[in-house]
């Protein structure tokens, strides 16, 4: 009898999927992250450290991660959305509340994801000097509809051994 374990995990993509728009695949497996966040509220930089989980799911079609602290969890699904030729992306923050949806695509080496906050604001949250051992993430906010940006948080990654 299948479990929703394994149904929900996939070994690799989907064989439709072409390898140019696996974006996600090189994060693939399990990270020790720094993280930095600015806390509006106090108007102060907060530093403290994570693990990021990734693995493919939904028959190939789909990435989801879990990012874990000290203070809980949260999750992300991907899924490929072939109309758009892009990846429908949603965080989902159950313990602070926090929501949010973006639209992944590849941008050089990396990968941009654009959306919205729970609070309307643009976000973008971005991959960038992904390797095999380490990547990079930034999350942006804007203020002004996305007139200019800001960072809000920054995570550096090393591959767990």
């Amino acid at each position: 009898m299948d479990t929703m374990y394994d149904i929900l995990i996939a070994a690799g993509p989907h064989r439709d999927l072409p390898e140019k728009l696996d974006i996600y695949g090189r994060l693939m497996g399990s990270w020790d992250i720094h993280n930095r966040q600015f806390d509006e509220s106090a108007g102060i930089w907060r530093e403290n450290t994570l693990t990021w989980h990734f693995g493919r799911i939904l028959d190939g079609l789909g990435v989801q991660d879990v990012l874990r602290s000290a203070r809980g969890s949260g999750t992300t699904v991907r899924v490929y959305d072939r109309a758009l030729d892009a990846w429908r992306v949603s965080w989902y923050g159950p313990l602070s509340g926090n929501f949010a949806t973006l639209v992944g695509r590849p941008y050089g080496d990396g990968i941009f994801q654009d959306g919205s906050g729970q609070d309307g604001r643009p976000i973008r949250w971005n991959f960038s000097e992904i390797g095999p051992d380490g990547f990079r993430w930034e999350g942006h906010i804007s203020d002004d509809d996305g007139a200019t940006w800001r960072l809000e948080q920054e995570m550096t990654a090393r591959r767990k051994p």
